[in-house]
């Protein structure tokens, strides 16, 4: 099977277990870009038990809670588009009022160059991220 999210060449890997993982997307412009994807090979929610679609939410979920947490974005923007690579996968994405494109999505023409960003490493968000998973339990 040749798809990129089954067969990844290198991520920065904040997070996993056994049934998905959550990577920061390299992205000069959108330093506040994670992705959720889902371990097996499926291309959209329905095709997960409801148990499974309950875990990806919450890990997607708390994925959102730290990148506000940490990032401090104007808005958090969820896609789960999957018309390139039909792989489950959620984009959370900060973004900032004097970001390239808003109020477009990140995928439209930009508007204007990118203003300034926070700098979070990739260990502090791990953190951050690893803290709200356990706090979705409660």
């Amino acid at each position: 099977m040749d798809c990129p999210l089954c067969q990844p060449e290198s991520e920065r890997v904040l997070w996993r277990d056994d049934r998905c993982r959550v990577i920061r997307v390299a992205d000069a412009h959108y330093q506040g870009y994670c992705r959720v994807i889902w371990h097996g090979h499926v291309a959209e929610m329905t095709d997960l038990s409801s148990d499974d679609r309950a875990h990806l939410m919450k890990i997607t979920l708390a994925t959102e809670a730290a990148v506000r947490r940490e990032f401090s974005p104007a808005k958090i923007n969820l896609a789960s588009l999957g018309n390139m690579v039909p792989h489950l996968h959620w984009h959370v994405i900060a973004r900032y009022a004097d970001d390239a494109h808003f109020p477009d999505p990140i995928w439209a023409a930009p508007r204007r160059p990118s203003g300034a960003q926070a700098t979070v490493s990739d260990t502090q968000l791990a953190i951050a991220l690893t803290e709200w998973i356990g706090r979705m339990d409660d």
